[in-house]
């Protein structure tokens, strides 16, 4: 006898929809969680988490470590690499016109676990200016983009990615204490931006602010040495940034409606 998948109330299928539930559980966990997590954070009965996540594990969409927590898998991965490609291209005319603006190189990037992943860069017409590849990942506690996107997440959330990940000093500069982390964090959001001091390379800056309303945290930044990027760039900067994150995030929902 044939038996038909149940309907969920939007009109899609619920057990699909309650699998990219506990996916979408798990990436706001930094890409690990617990069972126990995973109950707290959905309404799912646990026979019905184990039962998803048991066919999550056998496509490959969730892998089981040794500590009997959950991860993203490895099939998600070719997944992210497509759909980030598409964010980028998508980001592209906001960050060419961050550059014919403000004459600084600009970069978008998303959280990828516990760091951030740069999906797309325009380059300054600057001899000596900011390079960043696509694709490169980024610590959060000591880079602009980072820690504009750790300003959107909970103080439990921010603590547990950068726990996780620990706070290597890249420069002198480096913040490399979760006290000295928040306080820069609470700075950012009374704000509304972050700034990279010669943290990541010394003799360059980088500013950079979330993009509102997007689908997963991400920041976009403008970056150059310091002899150029400084205070009275920031002014002019600031302003130019908020409102390209904020044309990025009503595109990316006008885009998933």
């Amino acid at each position: 006898m044939t038996q038909t998948a149940s309907k969920s109330t939007t009109g899609g299928v619920q057990s699909v929809e309650r699998a990219f539930e506990l996916l979408e559980v798990i990436a706001r966990a930094g890409g690990e969680a617990a069972l126990s997590e995973l109950a707290a954070d959905t309404p799912l009965p646990l026979p019905t988490i184990h039962r998803l996540l048991r066919t999550l594990v056998g496509v490959g969409y969730v892998r089981q470590l040794p500590n009997r927590r959950y991860s993203l898998g490895p099939r998600l991965i070719r997944l992210g690499e497509v759909a980030n490609r598409q964010l980028g291209a998508l980001a592209s005319p906001a960050l060419k016109e961050l550059v014919a603006k403000l004459g600084e190189s600009a970069n978008i990037a998303v959280l990828d676990g516990d760091m951030v992943t740069y999906i797309a860069q325009v380059q300054s017409a600057h001899s000596m200016r900011m390079i960043t590849e696509v694709g490169r990942r980024a610590m959060l506690h000591n880079s602009g983009v980072g820690k504009a996107v750790l300003s959107v997440l909970d103080d439990e959330r921010v603590q547990r990615l950068v726990s996780q990940a620990g706070m290597p000093p890249k420069t002198a500069n480096t913040i490399t204490t979760l006290g000295k982390l928040f306080t820069d964090v609470e700075a950012t959001r009374e704000r509304g931006y972050a700034v990279d001091e010669e943290e990541q390379e010394l003799g360059v800056r980088c500013i950079a602010v979330p993009v509102p309303g997007a689908p997963t945290p991400m920041a976009i930044s403008v970056s150059g040495p310091v002899t150029r990027v400084d205070e009275e760039f920031t002014e002019k900067a600031v302003p130019v940034l908020q409102e390209a994150a904020r044309e990025l995030g009503r595109q990316l929902v006008a885009a998933a409606d």
